[in-house]
């Protein structure tokens, strides 16, 4: 069987029993979906656990989470242009092997560095799963009707696999062990591929082939040097010389890639899509986003867990609100779309996400779920949900058709690259909150009896002030989606919607 096209975009190959075999490829397609999402979120609920097990300090734990979502964030732009030219068949089947094998070698991890190069190595094939699971999506189903309910399974998926990943993980680490949550993605991946072999048909680009490596290489590197800079910055202070050399060298990578990327021919991030007003200040709030909301599902786990003393399951089952939040405002902001504009729904649905950060500044050692952190989630998720899809249609809105897929793609690059950031950074704050609220208070201890009510009270203290600055980039994003986003609602609904 051949393929022939006479643009970028190839029909797939399939044959004349291809409408049963379309609708067997979509439930590979969304299983791949959904192991990328579940692994983003189902570590979360097993960290305390496997903090423990691999004797991982405050300091380096974020890694855990930081390692994925950065690996995935770097590297998908790259990831989409290699499945585009060398097969998107064969780039889905080899992440979802990679993905595999990453698993599993992160459910035999015996200490920290095997543990963290384990959920970088799933990031990186991830990068590599998910652009092209999305492409053969779009040229697997050309008919509109069928399109469209084929994306709504896809997105459906998307929208709900954190909640999935969070119970997930609460049920594995509970009654089996924090190592499932991460070898329970080897057996279902390895089927996908197998399946894949048998229903995903090929298709690829033609064209120039080059690959901006260079950049990708810039970029990738100082993201990562950015992170371990925050993250030395918690151990070794904000003025060590290893601190200062770590985040320099990231300026310089950075610097490095814009420079790159100005002069590439085939860049990986061509700048004229970040520089529109509108496009811009999407990916700016996108990424803002990013940043102050991941640290908070990794300090709500512990407080959960380790303040009020919830099981893994339980707490994966208080995460639910989430879900919920995101759905009623994801279905409000549907609705005014086209009547208010983009503008006022990303400004305002930041600005909610903000105002429920601040509750959750709120919780004590003493406090209770249902009274401080439940409310808090709703007020968040519900802003989140308003927000997410005029981000999604901003960020295309007026991009030239050969620059659809970077846009498209740049969203989730955005928060992926946000939240790595932002758990590292986070992270930070809390570990130096800790110590300067222990050394501060250390004359209040009159017995060694005081001293783990104190550390008690330090470690929630240290969670309040992360949310704190996590509410000060959300607003600071709502400022900037009211500042910079002008699309009306006409250019909104002439827009191509982002999968």
């Amino acid at each position: 069987m051949s393929i022939t096209t006479s643009d970028t975009r190839l029909a797939p190959d399939i044959s004349p029993d291809s409408g049963n075999r379309r609708w067997l490829a979509l439930a590979v397609i969304a299983v791949s979906q959904l192991l990328i999402v579940l692994d983003a979120t189902i570590t979360t609920i097993a960290l305390p656990t496997a903090q423990k097990a691999l004797n991982i300090s405050d300091a380096n734990r974020q890694w855990v989470i930081t390692t994925y979502a950065l690996a995935f964030g770097g590297l998908l732009l790259l990831g989409g242009r290699i499945a585009d030219y060398t097969g998107r068949k064969r780039a889905f089947i080899i992440g979802l092997l990679g993905f595999a094998a990453a698993s599993a070698l992160g459910g035999a991890a015996v200490n920290e560095g095997m543990l963290f190069s384990a959920r970088a190595l799933q990031g990186a094939f991830g990068a590599l799963m998910a652009p092209a699971a999305l492409s053969l999506l779009t040229v697997t189903f050309t008919d509109a009707k069928e399109r469209a309910r084929a994306f709504g399974v896809y997105g459906a998926i998307a929208g709900g696999g954190g909640a999935v990943g969070l119970l997930m993980g609460g049920l594995l680490t509970e009654y089996a062990s924090w190592r499932w949550t991460l070898l329970v993605s080897t057996p279902i991946a390895i089927i996908a591929a197998l399946a894949a072999l048998r229903f995903v048909s090929e298709s690829r680009a033609e064209g120039n082939t080059r690959y901006d490596l260079p950049g990708a290489l810039t970029s990738t590197l100082g993201l990562v040097a950015l992170v371990y800079g925050f993250t030395k910055a918690s151990s070794d202070g904000w003025g060590a010389a290893t601190t200062i050399e770590f985040l320099v060298a990231a300026g310089v990578l950075l610097v490095a890639f814009v420079v790159i990327e100005l002069r590439s021919s085939h860049p990986l991030l061509p700048m004229r899509v970040i520089l529109d007003r509108n496009r811009g200040g999407s990916y700016l709030s996108a990424l803002l986003l990013g940043v102050g909301l991941f640290g908070v599902f990794l300090f709500l786990t512990f407080y959960l867990q380790i303040t009020l003393g919830y099981s893994a399951l339980e707490t994966g089952v208080a995460f639910l609100p989430f879900t919920l939040g995101i759905i009623l405002g994801a279905g409000l902001s549907a609705q005014l779309l086209t009547r208010v504009g983009p503008r006022v729904l990303m400004a305002g649905g930041l600005l909610l996400a903000a105002v429920g950060m601040v509750m959750l500044t709120r919780i004590g050692v003493d406090t209770g779920f249902w009274s401080h952190v439940f409310p808090a989630e709703l007020v968040i998720s519900f802003g989140m949900g308003v927000t997410f899809g005029p981000m999604s249609n901003t960020a295309l809105v007026g991009v030239a058709d050969h620059d659809a897929g970077v846009a498209s793609a740049l969203i989730n690059t955005t928060q992926q690259i946000g939240g790595s950031l932002g758990t590292a950074l986070l992270n930070t704050i809390f570990t130096s909150a800790v110590a300067g609220y222990l050394t501060d208070h250390q004359h209040d201890i009159t017995s060694p009896a005081q001293l783990p009510g104190l550390q008690a009270v330090a470690t929630v203290h240290s969670y309040t002030v992360a949310f704190w600055v996590s509410a000060g980039l959300i607003a600071v994003a709502s400022l900037i989606a009211f500042l910079l986003v002008r699309a009306s609602r006409a250019e909104v609904a002439a827009s191509p919607a982002v999968m």
